[in-house]
């Protein structure tokens, strides 16, 4: 399980906190190509790692805006990565994910899709965000409406049938009736997973800036708890299985790959601000810097892994088995959020009901 950090944008989100830099500031195809040798410098000196994370056999390209990236670079880190795997060229991973920007999609067209198709690339993650143009502009977005539509198109041709998009709700100033013409919208383009988040405040980000300046008040609590209730209405009539708090999906397209975090699987991050773990209590990350860029790491404590298990296991529909929480939690406050209807159990199992996934937080704050 390989997640690579594409550390370039051509412009920034006002809402986003990953690290990036501006490619064409940093070099360009030359800093693109230069970024490729050092990820392929870092697998190569991590191979065991990477080896012994192949239980899950998935690759996950994300960023910072992968679809910037020459397809030559991004063949070059792929055939590198497959070779450590022993893996073909023309052999693939169960799931391929690559994270794309509608108009780099309308921009390069049907050469650049058949080349992610050539080298093995099975599911397409596409930032959609919202389909309200005065919002796009708003976000900073490089995308209308219009190339999502359009972009789709050309990935269907292109023969993709694994399409996830993401969505943000809770953004100030967004009515009902906007959220849910953007609902229909993205429901009517079939896609095979959707990820939808609340719009939230990343410290560092431009929209942290303009809230610090009284440019922007956040929405309140009850606007994203109705819109939220309006998403999971919405796509539960579609058809989509809420599997986790922020992900819905057709039957039979969970993510495989961020299932897996979430069940705290080994996989290792490669590139500038990646993360990783050994499924244990190692956990490492790279710093935020191009092109040089360092490794640390952090033993976790006996506290953290129960921090992590409960949090993680509990985002998802499937839960976790009812003793194991019993294990790691006071047996009273578990039993008075079931008597609440704020857990409940299935079988060997326990859960939180999608109708309180709104207040999943506090109610894994109470746990721990």
């Amino acid at each position: 399980m390989i997640y690579v950090h594409v550390p370039f944008c051509k412009s920034f989100c006002i809402y986003c906190g990953f690290y990036s830099e501006n490619l064409s500031r940093c070099g360009g195809e030359r800093a693109a190509e230069e970024w490729s040798r050092l990820v392929r410098e870092e697998a190569s000196l991590r191979k065991e790692e990477i080896l012994s994370s192949a239980e899950v056999d998935t690759l996950y390209i994300g960023g910072g805006t992968p679809s910037v990236l020459p397809l030559s670079v991004i063949e070059d880190t792929v055939s590198f990565l497959k070779a450590i795997l022993g893996k073909k060229d023309e052999d693939s991973f169960e799931e391929f994910t690559i994270e794309v920007n509608p108009d780099d999609i309308v921009k390069n067209g049907k050469a650049y899709l058949d080349g992610l198709c050539r080298i093995g690339v099975n599911r397409i993650s596409m930032g959609v965000q919202s389909f309200d143009d005065n919002i796009l502009h708003w976000m900073g977005r490089r995308h209308s409406s219009d190339d999502v539509l359009k972009a789709v198109d050309l990935i269907r041709d292109a023969g993709f049938q694994n399409l996830s998009i993401d969505l943000i709700s809770g953004i100030s100033g967004l009515s009902d009736d906007v959220w849910e013409e953007t609902l229909s919208k993205a429901v009517s383009l079939s896609p095979e997973h959707i990820s939808a988040y609340q719009l939230s405040v990343e410290e560092g980000s431009a929209l942290d800036d303009l809230v610090s300046r009284g440019g922007y008040v956040e929405a309140d609590e009850t606007q994203c708890e109705r819109q939220y209730g309006i998403l999971c209405r919405y796509l539960s009539e579609a058809g989509y299985d809420h599997y986790e708090v922020s992900n819905f999906c057709k039957q039979g397209f969970r993510a495989v790959h961020n299932s897996a975090y979430w069940k705290r699987v080994p996989y290792v991050g490669l590139g500038p601000g990646a993360h990783s773990l050994d499924g244990e209590r190692l956990r490492k990350w790279n710093s935020e810097s191009f092109p040089e860029y360092s490794s640390s790491s952090e033993i976790l404590s006996e506290e953290d892994l129960r921090v992590e298990t409960i949090m993680l296991s509990l985002r998802t529909s499937d839960g976790m088995p009812f003793e194991k929480l019993l294990s790691l939690s006071e047996e009273g406050k578990v039993r008075s959020l079931m008597d609440e209807g704020a857990l409940v159990k299935d079988g060997g199992r326990i859960r939180i009901p999608e109708k309180c996934f709104f207040t999943s937080d506090s109610i894994i704050r109470d746990l721990l």
